[in-house]
């Protein structure tokens, strides 16, 4: 059986927990935006040659 042992999982004020912001749904989704720019610009470049 895994976890629920006394003293298992994170320790208390886990210093390696995401604080960044990097999975929030508005970072998500600007490289999301991004990468469709991105996408419409290669394909601009490509109608160019």
């Amino acid at each position: 059986m895994h976890g629920g042992a006394r003293g298992s999982g994170a320790p208390r004020a886990n210093r390696n927990a995401r604080k960044h912001g990097r999975f929030t749904k508005d970072a998500i989704a600007e490289r999301r935006r991004i990468q469709a720019l991105l996408g419409e610009a290669r394909r601009l470049l490509e109608e160019m040659k």
